[in-house]
């Protein structure tokens, strides 16, 4: 069996001679300059130079393995490898000047530097698969990966990373792209349960979806949406708006209460009108907001029930529209969500799904009236919040996130006044 700190170069050589306390300090250098180079053998390349020690029989330990002039304490010496390595071939014909330091301080070299090297390899593999297989995508499927950039773009995503954690690299990257291969073009859509033959359930959960996800392009969205872009359509039943107050046409509904409206009946939804024109309907993100609004309306046996809709977290396009066609039913849109960056985009695709809504406390005076201190960072663009010029500027200044529950007195005061207050126009 080859010797673990030195793949057997140690093999028939007699160490002792070398492994003397006396020369410990040299080959901790020469160790050191291993870990450097990435070199774990040291036969050859640059002097190694090394600061001769004070103890008189540890220079003269190493006056035969290092010629030259005699050692003096605490000089620079250059150690030419090539002359060290016939030095300690003496006591070993395959012994190299890296296998003796590796006994010596009784560890492999260069670990690091080899790992990155191999790690390089493997990921060149991933790259080469990548660009062989994509060669052989529908060309919708082409467009969506973009061969010319999705190495990069996996890199970047940390992916080339996770992938050579995997268990087997190559099998889950294969797998990703023969499920993007079976892709539908524009204009088609598949169910997501279809797409690997005889395991309906692939593509719920874990590594698979999210690498076919990040192949092409849709991993920055929610995963609902991320899937409807490609065509693909998930259940319908699971997910989609948490309501009070508000009614699709035709439903009857016990007042006050609560209920969730799942993606299946959003998909055509046709609202209720308010009884009377232009009322409010209050979008939030967290549920905590809709609960809390109920609990105080049945706590004071208000006749006034709160109108309140809940996205739950990131609203997919669908429950977007959903709420955008409220505004057709005759009902005035108020929408916020937190003080953060997914808040902010929850922000923009609402208000592009219903133009007509309007920013509930989402301004900079909301924000600066509750900010707290802290030390977390915000990575703002200029252009996050188009509602309120002045927004970004001051939470880039604070760097620091407020949630919905922060403003909670004034929201459940806005909700019960039926009318959004500080709202951006």
């Amino acid at each position: 069996m080859s010797c673990l700190l030195c793949e057997g170069a140690c093999d028939e050589a007699d160490l002792a001679p070398l492994l003397s306390p006396e020369l410990v300090w040299l080959w901790q250098a020469l160790a050191a300059a291993a870990d450097r180079r990435g070199d774990e053998s040291l036969t050859s390349g640059p002097a190694v130079t090394v600061t001769v020690p004070a103890d008189p029989a540890e220079r003269a330990a190493a006056a035969g393995l290092i010629d030259g002039r005699p050692l003096e304490p605490g000089q620079s010496r250059r150690v030419s490898l090539e002359r060290l390595t016939a030095a300690v071939a003496i006591r070993g014909p395959r012994l190299t000047p890296g296998a003796v330091a590796a006994h010596a301080c009784n560890r492999r070299l260069a670990v690091n530097a080899r790992r990155r090297t191999q790690q390089a390899v493997a990921a060149d593999r991933i790259r080469t698969q990548i660009e062989s297989a994509t060669a052989e995508l529908p060309a919708h499927v082409r467009d969506l990966v973009g061969p010319e950039t999705v190495f990069t773009r996996l890199r970047t995503l940390g992916w080339v990373t996770r992938l050579l954690n995997a268990p087997d690299p190559a099998e889950l990257l294969s797998q990703a792209l023969h499920v993007a291969a079976r892709l539908p073009p524009p204009g088609r859509r598949i169910d997501r349960r279809l797409l690997v033959s005889g395991n309906p359930h692939a593509l719920d959960t874990g590594a698979l979806p999210a690498l076919v996800l990040a192949l092409t392009g849709s991993s920055g969205t929610a995963v609902r949406s991320g899937w409807a872009r490609l065509g693909v359509d998930c259940d319908d039943l699971l997910g989609g708006l948490i309501i009070t107050g508000v009614t699709p046409r035709g439903w009857r509904v016990p007042p006050g209460a609560t209920f969730t409206l799942p993606p299946r009946e959003l998909a055509h939804i046709d609202w209720e009108p308010p009884e009377t024109t232009g009322t409010w309907v209050f979008v939030t993100e967290n549920p905590s907001v809709l609960a809390a609004a109920s609990t105080q309306a049945l706590a004071r046996e208000s006749l006034v029930r709160p109108r309140v809709i809940c996205t739950a977290g990131t609203p997919s396009q669908r429950e977007c529209e959903a709420i955008g066609a409220l505004a057709d039913a005759g009902w005035n849109i108020a929408v916020r969500a937190d003080f953060d960056q997914a808040g902010l985009a929850h922000m923009r695709a609402l208000l592009a799904a219903a133009p007509s809504a309007v920013a509930w406390r989402m301004g900079a005076a909301d924000y600066l009236a509750v900010v707290p201190e802290g030390t977390d960072v915000l990575h703002l663009q200029g252009s996050d919040a188009p509602w309120d010029d002045h927004l970004v500027p001051v939470m880039r200044e604070h760097s620091v996130p407020v949630y919905e529950e922060d403003l909670l007195p004034a929201l459940l005061a806005d909700i019960t006044a039926g009318a959004p207050g500080s709202c951006v126009l």
